[in-house]
């Protein structure tokens, strides 16, 4: 009696939303280009130490715990130094973030496990030997599921190439050294510090060309409307 009350067929699960995109690349966008000028600034005070030369006293540490009075340029140094740092660190904030929103989009748009966890888009950047390959990584997949079937922008393998430099140098992003001992080799091995220092720029210059690539490649996959399952899924804002 029945027979003609028919059972509601459950309605398809909600697609996942996407994560703004255009926002955060501006940012980061913003972050590379900072640290690259904060970086050709403490280049050029590397060039100024040299051609002003070592004072007669000697470098600044003096070995066994004693260090001499900086001198104005020495003490500036520290400055342009300290900028850096706090430039680098605003640079790795925001470039994450971003770097966080379109690998999140590219798994929702491929349907996909990303191939390195969470943790990885992290510590990945900073456990020796992993870092060496699992960041390129992880922006490579990112492209590869927001773009299927295109090839990987050129700026990605030059960027990382760049970064591998600086941060293998020993005075890169990474160095071991103290600022009074980098002061010390201003003076003595300037093309050392100038050609990571170059190296580290032109990783911020390209980082501009990678966060650019990769955002366009998934924002022109989103533009209009993509289809997630049976449901569309608008473009990142």
């Amino acid at each position: 009696m029945n027979d003609h009350i028919s059972t509601p067929t459950p309605s398809a699960a909600p697609a996942p939303a996407l994560r703004p995109v255009r926002g955060v690349a501006r940012l980061a966008v913003a972050g590379l280009a900072l640290s690259g000028a904060v970086w050709a600034v403490r280049a050029v005070w590397e060039i100024r130490l040299a051609v002003t030369g070592e004072p007669a006293s000697g470098p600044p540490d003096q070995g066994e715990g004693v260090h001499r009075p900086l001198t104005s340029l020495e003490d500036s140094y520290h400055l342009v130094g300290t900028v850096g740092g706090v430039a680098a660190l605003i640079c790795a904030i925001v470039f994450l973030m971003w770097l966080g929103n379109v690998r999140d989009n590219a798994r929702i748009l491929s349907r996909r496990k990303p191939r390195y966890s969470d943790f990885w888009l992290y510590a990945g950047w900073l456990i020796p030997i992993a870092n060496l390959w699992i960041p390129r990584g992880v922006i490579a997949d990112a492209h590869q599921d927001s773009a299927p079937g295109e090839r990987l922008p050129v700026a990605v393998n030059v960027w990382w190439g760049l970064w591998l430099i600086g941060l293998l140098s020993g005075v890169g992003l990474m160095y071991g050294d103290d600022t009074d001992e980098i002061i010390a080799r201003a003076y003595t091995d300037l093309w050392m510090l100038l050609a990571s220092d170059a190296a580290v720029i032109g990783a911020a210059v390209t980082g501009i060309f990678v966060v650019r690539a990769v955002t366009a490649a998934q924002v022109r996959h989103l533009d209009g409307s993509v289809r997630y399952g049976d449901s569309p899924i608008h473009a990142a804002q």
